[in-house]
């Protein structure tokens, strides 16, 4: 079983071990550890305090995460949880999906774009210090506001304990699997996606979640 970090100095040594690729030479961390660390020294000057969550590093101020370091296959993100909140004067900041409502992130591909940015992200890190200081929050779209797959309302009608299983997941999951249902345009394949969530759901589980 792979190693899950606890320190932001173990998850550069090994990964976050969330896949069996973890603590192995193989792990993608290791083919950034360059930039990861030039940003983490550049994060390290702000104000922002660095921890361990959901096995990668996460930095917190006054207890409230604010934003994420990770390493990609392609790239090195810095992700601002209420990023969206942002003025973002050097259209910087990158909508990871149409359905991200509340993060964006900054991208890093190589070592010079990282140690060029350094004035750039203190500067974004700081924004989201006045951010959360300020106790502005994003406004996200209820759950109501989500459609309803038809294929998961039959789903419910022909299996009553899959339906109680469903209402008993927090509106953060169910948002999770209605995101992941809906984004399928063949009825077909929304059978299939709904039929393979059906274990983790009844295990109270969001999609994704392990």
């Amino acid at each position: 079983m792979p190693k899950h970090p606890v320190t932001v100095s173990e998850y550069l040594e090994i990964g976050c071990g969330r896949c069996p690729k973890g603590s192995t030479p193989d792990c993608k961390v290791h083919n950034w550890t360059t930039i990861l660390k030039e940003l983490r020294s550049t994060i390290n000057k702000t104000d922002a305090v660095e921890e361990i969550k959901w096995h990668v590093p996460c930095y917190t101020y006054k207890g409230k995460n604010i934003f994420i370091l990770a390493a990609f296959k392609d790239y090195v993100s810095i992700e601002f949880m209420k990023g969206k909140l942002f003025k973002d004067t050097h259209k910087k900041l990158i909508q990871r999906t149409e359905n991200s409502q509340s993060s964006r992130y900054l991208k890093f591909e190589t070592l010079d774009e990282a140690k060029q940015s350094k004035k750039l992200i203190i500067e974004y890190i700081n924004e989201a210090i006045e951010i959360e200081d300020s106790g502005k929050k994003v406004t996200l779209k209820k759950l109501e506001d989500y459609e309803i797959p038809s294929e998961l309302t039959l789903a419910f009608s022909k299996d009553k304990q899959f339906a109680e299983a469903f209402d008993r997941l927090t509106p953060g999951r169910k948002r999770s699997y209605l995101l992941h249902f809906n984004g399928a345009k063949q009825s077909e394949t929304r059978v299939n996606r709904i039929e393979k969530s059906k274990e983790s759901i009844f295990k109270g589980k969001g999609f994704n979640e392990r």
